[in-house]
């Protein structure tokens, strides 16, 4: 059942929950985009009460800023205050890896565990994009002349949803890629264009300092790092991230891109399982 979250400026958040067990709370990619998690809730269904919702100005939620990371963070807490929950995992992709690591930093002790899945590190962005925008070109393939014609002019609603389809499939492996890229961006909710500008200048001007590497350096909170090891934005960039943090584990799903559930569903599902075994209110010790 849908529900709304209220932030305390106002702002109506679109949520769900669903499931039953460990108390997850999802934080999509973008940004700017919507949660697309629906298969990696279906995964964890019956070890699992998956908590999702769609970050301010995205998809269902009211499109109204202003959009920071900050913000950002205060309505996680928002949607964690809705729910009622004392403890929770979080499970963030991509952009919503960010997002999650970064609650975790500033309220470890809300967090049980981090399940980052598919992010990019806590280095500066311009070295990893480079090899991204590279990757990308080369993923592309046949599509490349389109997407980069319409990427570079304005475009109609139809437009946005067609390159965002075409840069989706970069995402994914396989001949099913533009299958999975048109299933993803059905339904069409929009992209927060503004959103995803202002948080991403931020992160480029913020993210890959030495207070944050000292901050992940004292996270006591548990992390599960899963990758794949054919996403287009480089895993190296992940690296300085692992070293950092005192209590994490961490999964390269061979043959699986940026949405590692896709390609390796089983793989994905058995990591993320186990590690909310693992740090289950059953399991886990108090934290004094």
């Amino acid at each position: 059942m849908d529900e709304t979250v209220v932030t305390e400026d106002g702002v109506r958040l679109w949520a769900c929950r669903a499931g039953q067990g460990v108390p997850v709370v999802f934080c999509h990619g973008g940004p700017g985009l919507w949660d697309t998690l629906d298969d990696v809730a279906a995964l964890l269904a019956g070890g699992a009460a998956v908590h999702r919702w769609d970050q301010r100005g995205c998809g269902r939620s009211q499109r109204c800023g202003p959009y920071s990371v900050g913000r950002s963070v205060a309505d996680l807490d928002a949607v964690r205050r809705h729910f009622g929950l004392d403890g929770m995992v979080l499970l963030g992709h991509s952009w919503g890896a960010q997002l999650a690591l970064r609650y975790a930093l500033d309220h470890p002790r809300r967090v049980r565990g981090l399940v980052y899945v598919a992010g990019t590190g806590i280095d500066p962005d311009a070295p990893w994009h480079d090899d991204y925008s590279r990757d990308l070109r080369a993923r592309l393939g046949d599509h490349l002349e389109r997407w980069a014609e319409l990427k570079n002019r304005e475009r109609t609603p139809a437009e946005d949803r067609e390159l965002s389809v075409l840069q989706w499939s970069a995402d994914f492996t396989g001949d099913r890629a533009l299958e999975q890229a048109e299933r993803m961006a059905t339904p069409w909710l929009g992209v927060n264009f503004a959103c995803n500008a202002a948080i991403n200048a931020e992160n480029a001007r913020e993210w890959g300092s030495p207070e944050l590497r000292a901050r992940c350096a004292t996270l006591e909170v548990p992390v599960l790092i899963v990758d794949g090891d054919r996403d287009i934005r480089p895993r190296w960039a992940v690296d300085s991230l692992e070293r950092a943090l005192p209590r994490v584990t961490r999964v390269v799903l061979a043959g699986a891109g940026h949405l590692p559930w896709t390609e390796d569903p089983d793989g994905f599902r058995e990591a993320v399982s186990a590690f909310l075994a693992q740090v289950s209110p059953a399991t886990q010790a108090p934290r004094g």
